[in-house]
């Protein structure tokens, strides 16, 4: 089993070293993650610039660059063979609703998949590495009960994971879950430079608008590791008729 682990906290984030401990044993398994914190980067990739990869004092290799490009240059060339299992995480906060479109947790992972490699993205749901030791046992779990479905898949998947921040005999059963949906986030917060020149800082994500029964947001509010599975196809195919119709006979 050949693992590659990845994250968008940077390569010296406890839930990465976390994660690395709890997987390491179950196969080769290599490290190549960002330098710096990479939150809410998605799927960039770094185009216009080059990349450098380094070594670091706790043998992970890192990237001055965003999660995807770590995954994209690792299953690109630097790693030399194609690893069976891309995970993520384990992240500083949850990656739950409209997040997942901006989580570079999430975008790590799907650099994987889209590369047709099987890939789990894992959050703590609560920020500050709170029982730590207790997701991570639970992501070890999962990556354990999935082994027999990746060597080889014929076809990948994408899992993104969020796991409750309490000891581990309070996380409940796993439940398969859907997306839940965000309200608009908050106002921009705006101050004043010291050169006098105005400053825009993105304002805090919106309260959950969609956190029903069957989301990702009641599962883990109510104790529950969620487990939701991703595509990729932002397609919406019930329309493509309705739109035929509108535009038939149309500038095109």
């Amino acid at each position: 089993m050949k693992i590659l682990i990845s994250n968008d906290d940077g390569y010296q984030a406890p839930g990465l070293v976390a994660l690395y401990e709890a997987l390491k044993d179950l196969g080769h398994v290599e490290v190549v993650a960002p330098e710096q914190n990479n939150s809410a980067k998605s799927n960039a990739l770094t185009l216009h610039s080059p990349l450098y990869v380094h070594q670091g004092l706790n043998g992970f290799r890192y990237v001055n660059g965003t999660p995807a490009d770590c995954v994209h240059i690792a299953l690109t060339g630097l790693l030399g063979y194609k690893p069976d299992l891309v995970v993520s995480g384990i992240n500083d906060g949850a990656n739950m609703g409209d997040d997942t479109i901006y989580s570079g947790t999430v975008g790590a992972a799907m650099e994987g998949y889209l590369f047709g490699i099987p890939a789990i993205a894992f959050s703590q749901v609560e920020k500050g590495w709170a029982h730590l030791d207790a997701a991570a046992a639970k992501a070890r779990a999962l990556v354990q009960q999935l082994m027999a479905d990746v060597p080889g898949a014929a076809s990948p998947w994408l899992l993104n994971v969020n796991i409750p921040s309490r000891p581990i005999d309070k996380i409940k059963s796993l439940r398969v879950t859907r997306l839940g949906r965000r309200h608009a986030a908050e106002r921009v917060i705006t101050q004043t430079s010291p050169r006098g020149q105005t400053m825009y800082w993105i304002g805090s994500a919106g309260a959950a608008k969609d956190d029903s029964d069957g989301t990702d947001f009641h599962a883990t509010f109510e104790g529950h590791l969620s487990v939701t599975p991703l595509q990729v196809d932002l397609t919406e195919h019930a329309a493509l008729t309705s739109w035929q119709q509108r535009l038939a006979g149309g500038a095109g």
